[in-house]
């Protein structure tokens, strides 16, 4: 059991971000800290001291789990990634998908752009970031812009009668639609406009230090505030780098480290001599083998696919074949990259450095693969309790399904495997109910097993590896239900055991054999148990919505004549929903892409007919 005031002993005094867990292991809570050890402590201190969220948080932390991190800024990146990957209970969520943003480099283009983006492709261009302020590098973007005259439209023909957009006008572009900047000036203004990015960016706060202080004193104060958001940009998208080298140098180092959570790849980024990443890449368990055979291979496949080949990449140890490495990287890049392994000098101190940031990086990842392997522990107990020693040593794979529809409607399955306590998504399976109509819970559930399994029998990709035990939402009933269809398929072997519940719907027990078993004494079999129905019900929910989505929006839109798909996405994205479309008159309808006076005419009345039946 996790012990919380013994794993409080063990927290570091160092930056990082906490997980906090409930009963059933699902993370209620994710925060930031300067300093681990000090923060964790304080929700565990006196109660009267915290806020009512605070408090009625703690009643439901069973246990919590800490990743450390190199900076304050790390840790404030790597707490948002977890938010936005778990929606924590506890946490403010914003209801939207952004990832953080990068500033992008057209330099497949004639004339290249500086933009933000929060996507990364092998387009050709060049990317910097990510960066955790997004109104940072809005500014530092306008910033480039406005200091070196970049172009800032994405136009790239510009007949004879084409005019200058309002940037020309106001001299915040000299004029490329005019053909009045040779691509050779351009460029030099680009290239001054990259060495910032890429780090030298004294000169230009110096310019704007300069120039804030003349508007201040002119009584510009509006101009004034403007250069002082630009030096606040700056400042921002340069904290979280760190000079490590005193030549501005480029390069990369890869490093691999193994412990009990199995193997990770680690590459750190310096960029002009200033260290300004770091990423992990879990590897798994890999086959036997030298390590720095297996740091040339990952050194492929990473380099294969990423557009940002540095002059240098730093390893601990040389592979055999890493001449051959270095001509396909330099292929790669274009120009000469050099694959060393340092022994002394400044780069060897480099390598110490960032391997210590690593060694912390496997304890942290060791401990939880030994909590990990506590609660597997505790689990194959349990399971023993429940199905024996022999059937209970057995169960690795364990799948669970789930109805979901509205009255009826949209029925489908879930189908969700856990693999020794952990989801295994990729063995995930959806399934549209097709025989049976109406609210039938238990029909539809056989329609699933019987697909299922019918798939397993005939040797389907994706279906063949079989459950060590069937988990069914429900007793008796679902058990035998499951049973029949399995006995129908001869596949009578797999054990089926069904979750008991109480007058509140909690699960209070497992049902197998006949035999019902308590749960309540065994709190690690019971958070188990219950993380495997809410994933299922949760899988089983969301392609139901979704599902229905689709459902709603075919049945409005394509009963109309005349309304294809393309119109359909047209009238959609001009009018925002459907409800848009309703409210909206024949004469905007027609003016729709891809719409004519009929077509606006027949939606226009399919409406009024349907609000006249309504």
């Amino acid at each position: 059991m996790f012990d919380i005031q013994e794993e409080l002993k063990k927290l570091p005094d160092c930056p990082g971000v906490y997980m906090h867990k409930d009963a059933f292991g699902q993370i209620i809570y994710v925060g930031k800290a300067v300093n681990l050890s000090r923060r964790v402590h304080q929700y565990f201190q006196n109660p009267a001291n915290q806020t009512p969220k605070v408090r009625k948080m703690v009643e439901h932390i069973a246990e919590f789990e800490y990743i450390t991190a190199g900076s304050e800024m790390e840790a404030l990146i790597l707490e948002c990634n977890l938010i936005k990957k778990y929606s924590p209970k506890y946490n403010i969520l914003l209801r939207d998908d952004k990832t953080y943003p990068y500033i992008k480099v057209t330099m497949s283009d004639r004339y290249p752009r500086i933009l933000k983006t929060r996507r990364v492709v092998n387009d050709g261009s060049k990317y910097f970031g990510p960066f955790a302020d997004a109104g940072a590098v809005n500014v530092t973007i306008d910033l480039l812009n406005s200091v070196y005259s970049l172009k800032r439209c994405s136009a790239t023909d510009f007949p004879e009668d084409f005019k200058p957009c309002l940037n020309f006008h106001i001299h915040q572009c000299k004029g490329i639609c005019r053909g009045d900047v040779k691509v050779e000036d351009y460029m030099e203004s680009l290239n001054k406009a990259l060495e910032f990015l890429q780090g030298k960016d004294k000169e230009v706060l110096k310019l704007l230090h300069e120039k804030m202080e003349a508007a201040s004193e002119a009584l510009d104060y509006e101009n004034a505030a403007v250069y002082r958001d630009y030096i606040k940009a700056v400042e921002t998208i340069g904290q979280k780098q760190r000079v490590v080298l005193s030549h501005p140098e480029n390069l990369d180092i890869v490093l691999l480290c193994k412990g009990l959570s199995g193997a990770h790849a680690v590459l750190f980024t310096v960029r002009e001599g200033k260290l300004s990443g770091r990423e992990s890449f879990f590897l798994g368990d890999l086959h036997p083998g030298r390590s720095e055979e297996q740091v040339a291979d990952f050194i492929k496949q990473y380099y294969y696919a990423n557009v940002m080949i540095p002059k240098e990449i730093l390893v601990t140890k040389l592979s055999d074949d890493a001449h051959l490495l270095e001509d396909w990287l330099t292929e790669q890049r274009g120009s000469k990259v050099a694959l060393t392994a340092p022994e002394r000098g400044e780069k060897r101190a480099l390598m110490d450095l960032v391997r210590k940031d690593v060694d912390e990086m496997v304890r942290d990842l060791d401990e939880r693969a030994r909590r990990q392997l506590e609660k597997e522990e505790t689990v194959r107990i349990g399971l023993c309790q429940v199905f024996g020693e022999e059937l209970g040593n057995r169960i690795h794979r364990i799948e669970a399904f789930d109805i979901s529809h509205i009255n009826g409607v949209d029925s489908v399955g879930g189908m969700v495997v856990f693999t020794d306590g952990r989801p295994e998504k990729k063995d995930y399976r959806r399934f549209k109910i097709k025989t049976i109509e109406g609210a039938d819970d238990t029909g539809s559930m056989q329609e699933v097993l019987f697909r299922r399994f019918r798939e397993a029998k005939n040797g389907a990709p994706g279906f063949r590896l079989l459950p060590d035990l069937i988990l069914m939402d429900g007793g008796e009933g679902q058990v035998n239900a499951c049973k029949a269809v399995l006995h129908a398929l001869g596949f009578d072997n797999i054990p089926v055991a069904g979750a008991v519940k109480d007058d509140k719907h909690r699960t209070r027990a497992l049902l197998f054999e006949g035999c019902e078993t308590p749960l309540k004494n065994n709190q690690s079999l019971y958070a188990y148990v219950g993380a495997i129905q809410e994933e299922v019900h949760r899988f089983a929910i969301e392609y139901h919505h979704n599902l229905r989505g689709k459902t709603m929006s075919r049945s409005v839109l394509d009963d109309i004549p005349g309304i294809g798909e393309k119109r359909k996405l047209a009238l959609l994205s001009r009018f925002g929903s459907v409800e848009g479309i309703k409210r909206a008159s024949v004469y905007d309808l027609a003016e729709v892409n891809g719409m004519n006076a009929a077509a606006a005419e027949a939606v226009a009345a399919y409406f009024a007919k349907k609000s006249k039946n309504d």
